[in-house]
């Protein structure tokens, strides 16, 4: 396997959040977008267009599904969760993550 670019890293991370928070309990957007804002202390604002297209490209590899269902205002919402195959490349992308992680913290030091 190749390493991965800056931009894949990018993407990555946001797909390895947003499949993270569908481990938690299925859920529409807005409700995936607050549950990583509570969970980082308000720390991570997901943008809309960001989290949309992470979902959109997770669905199309396999790695979520979807359905449309109904929000606890009655309003129409697409939900998702995560797959088998989902759970399987979440592990795999947070093994990767790690790794850069520690690699950038040998390098700049542990704040």
């Amino acid at each position: 396997m190749a390493s991965p670019t800056p931009t894949d890293l990018l993407y990555g991370t946001i797909d390895m959040l947003v499949l993270k928070a569908l481990c938690w309990k299925p859920a529409h957007g807005l409700e995936i977008a607050d549950a990583l804002h509570q969970r980082t202390d308000g720390a991570m604002l997901l943008d809309d267009a960001a989290l949309y297209k992470s979902l959109h490209r997770l669905e199309e590899e396999g790695f979520v599904e979807s359905a449309w269902g109904r929000t606890e205002n009655n309003r129409r919402a697409r939900y998702y969760q995560v797959s088998a195959a989902g759970r399987k490349h979440l592990r795999a992308r947070t093994a990767v993550w790690r790794d850069y992680v520690r690699a950038v913290l040998q390098v700049v030091g542990e704040a």
